[in-house]
């Protein structure tokens, strides 16, 4: 018997991770029984009452389930309710695995409401390409070396500079990194601070992706509401303290999915709060500079003077998708740890990519880009809202970002709907989907970036009859 199993103020802890190791291995298999709480303490030398808690905490994260006078079983991936038979179909609802989001961008249909991208018409793309001519032109051996792992040095330097004049902080090219877009700095984050267990503290509703990845790594999940004037920071403040949360993810700034921005007030008061209670904060802002009327409040990360904030800021959605390209600011102890599994992940982002990035960003065009961008989102958005205005709907207008959050009557399932507007070749996200907590939901999102002005008015046209048709 391991050591590991004898000592320990928190023995229960070291039967948890045993017992999750031998199903993440799949040594033990969906529905199959495991150990009783007397066989497994008499294996491992220890009280039955250690394994008892332990398999208490597995079964309240749902990783066992237990029968009445049979014993404990291992829990499937999927609800008891799932139906089988939807396996054979590109969606499966609200309830696929891993990544729910992917699975519904799988689906091919001509009217896009569930991308959060950008339509490729809008992005300068005839004048992109001369950008990449000219890389080449200024470093011909450009495909024959690797960029380091913390990012090509000049595409470095021009981003702290970019920072330093936007936000008046001090920023050095050595105090950011790059990644190959925002889901990766989230998933180095997700691998270097949280094992099993670890409490992290969600905005609910929130990204999908994060979610999943998230708990991808045991994460035990506890939720912030989110509304359109913020947070309630007493409440922040409570969980911080009862729970002791490793970190707490937000999207701050034209927040995905409801569009809402957290005032500037609150963020300065959230960076004390995590500084008091020694929780990190990952911001993940991707939607910055999509704005409409006016910019939103600096980002969180200008407040903070103790390390406390991971600040992940992707450039991607407006720029150009493809390149996958995000900056991540932290302080040099994280930064360390963060760019060892970045090393692990894939030892540093393609430098082609950085380099045809840098000369766009660096360029007065991506300026006049930026404004014709923003015209052309409002334009649609405002399509959008008028499409739904007499449904009856509920949303709040947001001021930026890609997205309308919208609330549906009682009476209209969104999952339900959803299998419906597929048959008609609509897709949108369901709000569960975006729910950390899994639970129903009478939201949906509609992103409104990625079809054009005529497949909206078409599109929402369609969506509402689908939905007018189930009331009925």
């Amino acid at each position: 018997m391991s050591k590991a199993f004898q000592h320990g103020d928190f023995l229960f802890e070291k039967v948890y991770d045993y017992v999750l190791h031998r199903i993440e291995r799949n040594e033990w298999k969906e529905h199959e029984k495991i150990p009783s709480v007397r066989q497994l303490a008499t294996e491992m030398n220890i009280h039955r009452l250690t394994v008892l808690k332990a398999y208490r905490l597995l079964k309240q994260h749902n990783k066992i389930y237990v029968k009445d006078k049979v014993g404990y079983f291992v829990q499937s991936e999927m609800p008891e309710n799932y139906n089988s038979k939807g396996q054979d179909s590109p969606i499966i609802e609200a309830y696929v695995p891993k990544n729910r989001l992917s699975e519904i961008h799988q689906s091919t249909v001509a009217y896009q409401f569930s991308q959060a991208l950008i339509d490729p018409n809008l992005l300068p793309n005839h004048y992109f390409s001369d950008y990449v001519k000219k890389v080449f032109d200024l470093y011909p051996k450009l495909l024959a070396t690797y960029s380091t792992v913390q990012g090509d040095l000049e595409l470095r330097e021009a981003l702290s500079q970019y920072f330093i004049n936007h936000y008046k902080t001090h920023l050095t090219a050595n105090e950011l990194f790059i990644t190959s877009g925002s889901q990766q700095a989230i998933h180095l984050v997700a691998q270097t601070f949280i094992k099993p267990r670890d409490v992290v503290l969600f905005e609910r509703p929130s990204y999908s992706a994060a979610i999943d990845i998230f708990k991808a790594q045991g994460a035990h999940i506890v939720t912030v509401d989110i509304h359109p004037d913020g947070y309630d920071l007493q409440q922040v403040e409570y969980y911080m303290k009862q729970y002791k949360p490793r970190l707490f993810y937000v999207n701050p700034t034209f927040h995905n999915p409801t569009g809402f921005t957290v005032p500037s007030e609150q963020r300065k008061k959230l960076v004390e709060l995590a500084e008091q209670y020694r929780c990190l904060i990952i911001e993940d802002d991707a939607y910055h500079d999509i704005y409409f009327d006016c910019a939103p409040p600096p980002p969180i990360y200008t407040y903070d003077t103790a390390g406390t904030v991971i600040y992940i800021r992707s450039f991607c959605k407006y720029i150009s998708p493809g390149l996958r390209i995000a900056a991540v600011i932290c302080q040099s102890s994280l930064m360390n740890l963060l760019l060892t599994k970045k090393s692990l992940a894939d030892n540093g982002s393609p430098l082609l990519n950085q380099k045809i990035f840098l000369h766009y960003f660096s360029s007065l065009r991506l300026q006049q880009h930026l404004k014709k961008i923003r015209i052309a989102l409002q334009i649609r958005k405002e399509i959008m809202e008028e499409e739904l205005a007499a449904t009856g709907w509920q949303w709040t207008s947001p001021n930026g970002g890609l997205n309308l959050w919208v609330q549906l009557p009682e009476n209209l399932p969104p999952d339900l709907l959803f299998t419906k507007c597929i048959e008609q070749s609509i897709s949108f996200v369901p709000g569960p989907v975006c729910d950390p907590l899994k639970q129903s939901s009478s939201w949906i999102r509609l992103s409104y970036s990625y079809a054009n002005e005529k497949q909206i008015k078409e599109g929402i046209k369609k969506l509402v009859a689908v939905a007018q048709s189930l009331t009925e």
